[in-house]
């Protein structure tokens, strides 16, 4: 084929995808459903002009359509690393994580018991073997989400739904092809029969796509630094990493390349935004979309094209095995969903799912180029019989066709049915009364406006009039009624207060003021604090929102790190990353205060308003809090954060006062640009979060606890390799009552308490915990409960003893501790037996006394 004619039918075919989108959104159906009719229809069209007697004008265009310059192979290679790897991106990978167990269920479980059903229900009928009936199930089990999140968005289907079916087709591919890959094997003699062999090749080859992705992904993130203000850098770094990760996983090392890619992909999301600008990660968004509408659509309509081809033959019994095949996946997908997923939920793995959201995720399976594409690669293997190709391209075309024009005409009147897109009452009312707000401020605006610019006011009158009509109309419809209960109001008020806490976090990560990655991590926990203030209301919203002060499995990881490997580098990255997350919280804690006021208030009344408030208070309290306690701990690292914050603060104003003065064109592009580049390395130098210093080092500690300053020198570097330094946050026990004494701890710094029956004793910098047990041989008496972040310097019980031993003026001292404490304790227990005599003498009295 001659290379103008092959790039002039590519052409076309991106202008006709170009003019189907705002066609599908006229004639309300999903771009999927239009690409595979009119790819079907072009594959007709083509073939009939090329064999038609009656002109040869346009055989060279024909042939293109007819016989594809590329094969199945090619069509993957090229297409599909690019469909994943932008899927990944696009996706709340951390909120995709808290729905981990529905979709886990839904991609990979759903994949196997699919190709199970649909290979079982044919074997009887199709005159074919078992493997290839399993391997049409394992074709048709992939899900194209582009047609129904498409669906999902255009007519304002819940956020949770579409995460749902996105996660699911994510995983769905990679099993799916991992499956097809080991049953094609199977059927052409590459791959053992043996149904044990199969199963060790899939976990193997699902397995090592994970592990290979997961280091090819970190790999990659260490490079992003390095092209951090060359946007143009690391879109081209980012398009061809899928493509690396996908030959080498394969061809090399030998593990499914789509799980691979899917792999890197989830730590390029994760990470990414924490190793680049957000300008800069915004664009490579945006690139990215682009590229995939085209990898989507043309992958779409040259499948479909060859759909006529696929079709050819087809018979009334294939007609049969088609209902067959569609009732057989149906069933299958409904086992899976109706029967497995409320397990999760009674097992309490991930949220449950509702039956609405259930039926829609039934129906919404819906297939496309994927499927056409696998179904093609068999089709042009020599060693599969012709009734295998016959067989498998028919059903898989002719299963595609019908979730398209079954399932995509139906989809979105379903979701009308089950009322998915309406709003609840509460987000009406809320609707409704921000609606009024927001035109009765316009109205005032417009008023200003013609005052400002000497317009009648017979003129302005005709517009401010029209507002002021809507915003009676909007204030009269509104659902805030005697019937809705000030609990619904202020439901209502938290899901405000959580959406604009979105927005005040992105507007942190535009003016990049904080990390990256405590804005991601910030965003997780504001998206969940959302969903649950709208499923479950104030309690969810406050259950939500202490994730923001709770400190996570992150945490706990760093300290054993530390205890067991001796190294803080992640516990003070952890520590540093609390530090900035409780800083960013105290900010738009503030913020959301004042929106409460301003723009809550008149929304819901002074006294939902006013709940509202406290429950804002209540945050800021919890987070100050917690940020006192680590301000007590780091001082100088506080100071230096605040301070990085009003740099970066600076900065951004600097920049934004730059560019607002050549937009308007106050100073020309030469000045421009050179203020830019002496901006730029200024920035480059104050870029970089403060280091955290943990104060861990052994012998520092040492040297700083009043216990051992007096000691000789050589008789301090001697206890330093004894004592093991421990950090403990906020209450953790240091030690529970009741457990054998096996070390004592020293406290370098931070406070703790000991928790008697006879009382609370407070604890700090130079006291010694643990020592009783030692010195007694008895079990722990009392708890010690860390009340801040405390820096411990831990000793065995055998070096303990050895050093007391040794260290005259050190016993001396624990010696008095210890009969302190004793004294005390025996103060307080005949306090407590005298209350107890006084309670018993009273007794008598009080029962007699009149009624």
């Amino acid at each position: 084929m001659h290379t103008p004619v092959v790039i002039a039918a590519f052409a076309v075919l991106l202008i006709v995808i170009s003019l189907l989108q705002p066609l599908a959104r006229r004639l309300d159906l999903a771009p999927s459903v239009l690409l595979a009719a009119v790819g079907a229809l072009i594959g007709a069209l083509a073939a009939y002009l090329l064999y038609t007697p009656r002109t040869d004008a346009l055989n060279a265009l024909a042939q293109v359509f007819v016989n594809p310059p590329i094969d199945s192979e090619t069509i993957l290679y090229v297409f599909l690393p690019l469909l994943l790897f932008q899927t990944t991106l696009t996706l709340e990978m951390r909120r995709i994580f808290e729905d981990i167990g529905p979709i886990l269920v839904l991609a990979v479980v759903a994949v196997l018991v699919a190709t199970a059903f649909i290979g079982l229900a044919l074997y009887p009928l199709a005159g074919v073997s078992l493997v290839a009936c399993l391997l049409l199930g394992a074709i048709v089990a992939t899900t194209d989400p582009v047609a129904v999140v498409s669906i999902f968005r255009d007519i304002g289907a819940p956020a949770r739904l579409g995460r749902l079916v996105e996660g699911e087709s994510l995983l769905n591919d990679a099993a799916a092809i991992v499956l097809f890959v080991i049953l094609f094997g199977m059927l052409t003699g590459a791959q053992a029969p043996e149904m044990s062999t199969a199963i060790m090749t899939f976990f193997r080859s699902f397995v090592g796509g994970v592990a290979f992705g997961l280091v090819v992904g970190r790999i990659a993130i260490a490079f992003l630094p390095m092209m951090r203000d060359h946007k143009l850098a690391q879109v081209t770094f980012s398009v061809a990493l899928p493509y690396l990760v996908y030959v080498l996983s394969e061809q090399v090392v030998g593990v499914s390349a789509v799980v691979a890619v899917v792999s890197t992909g989830i730590v390029f999301n994760l990470y990414g935004p924490a190793r680049v600008t957000p300008d800069a990660w915004s664009y490579l968004h945006d690139v990215w979309e682009q590229i995939a509408f085209w990898a989507a659509s043309l992958i779409f309509v040259i499948a479909s094209i060859l759909i006529p081809e696929m079709l050819d033959g087809f018979r009334l019994l294939d007609a049969l095995l088609l209902v067959v095949l569609i009732l057989a996946a149906f069933v299958g997908r409904a086992v899976v969903i109706f029967g497995l997923l409320p397990l999760l939920s009674a097992v309490r793995v991930g949220e449950g799912v509702s039956n609405k959201y259930k039926t829609v995720i039934l129906w919404g399976g819906m297939r496309g180029a994927v499927t056409l594409t696998l179904a093609l690669s068999v089709t042009e293997h020599r060693n599969i019989p012709d009734d295998v190709q016959h067989f498998i391209a028919v059903q898989a075309t002719g299963f595609v066709l019908f979730t398209l024009l079954v399932y995509g005409t139906t989809l979105k009147p379903l979701i009308k049915i089950l009322k998915l897109n309406k709003l609840s009452p509460l987000d009406e009312a809320l609707r409704n009364q921000f609606q009024a707000l927001v035109l009765s401020d316009v109205r005032d605006g417009v008023d200003q406006m013609a005052s400002a610019y000497a317009i009648s006011p017979e003129v302005a009158r005709k517009v401010s009039d029209g507002y002021a009509a809507r915003s009676a109309t909007a204030t009269e419809a509104n659902a805030f009624s005697e019937d809705i209960m000030d609990k619904e109001r202020v439901q209502l008020g938290l899901i405000a207060l959580a959406d604009r806490e979105r927005v005040l976090v992105l507007h942190h990560f535009r003016e990049n003021t904080v990390s990256n990655r405590t804005i991601s991590a910030h965003l997780a926990i504001v998206g969940a604090i959302a969903d649950l203030a709208r499923t479950k209301g104030r309690a969810g919203y406050n259950r939500a929102a202490r994730r923001l002060v709770a400190f996570d499995t992150s945490f706990r990881a760093a300290q054993s790190i530390f205890r067991w490997l001796r190294t803080d580098a992640f516990l003070g990255r952890v520590v540093a990353d609390r530090f900035e997350r409780l800083l960013l919280t105290r900010i738009v804690l503030n913020e959301l205060i004042l929106f409460n006021v301003k723009r809550i208030r008149p929304m819901v009344g002074d006294r939902v308003s006013t709940i509202l408030h406290e429950v804002l208070d209540g945050r800021k309290d919890d987070v100050l809090q917690q940020l006192e306690a680590l301000r007590l701990q780091y001082p100088d690292y506080a100071d230096a954060l605040e301070l990085e914050f009003l740099r970066r603060t600076g900065e951004r104003m600097e920049e934004t006062a730059y560019a607002e003065a050549y937009a308007q064109r106050l100073i020309a592009s030469e000045l421009y640009n050179d203020l830019q580049r002496e901006l730029a390395v200024h920035m480059g130098e104050t870029r970089q979060r403060p280091h955290i210093d943990l104060g861990l080092k052994t012998r520092d500690l040492i040297a700083s606890n009043p216990l051992f300053a007096s000691l000789p020198d050589q008789q301090r570097e001697t206890i330093a390799r004894l004592l093991q330094p421990q950090f403990v946050l906020p209450g953790e026990h240091i030690i529970r009552k009741g457990e054998k004494g096996d070390a004592a701890y020293f406290i370098s710094s931070g406070a703790a308490e000991v928790r008697t029956a006879f009382g609370v004793h407070r604890m700090g910098r130079g006291d010694v915990a643990g020592e009783m047990a030692l010195l007694t041989g008895q079990p722990r008496s009392a708890d010690v409960v860390a009340i801040g972040y405390c820096t411990l310097l831990v000793l065995s019980a055998a070096d303990f003893r050895n050093l007391i031993r040794t260290s005259p003026e050190l016993k001396a001292h624990v010696e008095h501790l210890a009969q302190t404490r004793l004294g005390m304790n025996a103060a307080e227990a005949a306090a407590l037996a005298e209350k107890a005599a006084q309670d018993a003498q009273g007794a008598p009295g009080e029962t007699t006394s009149p009624a």
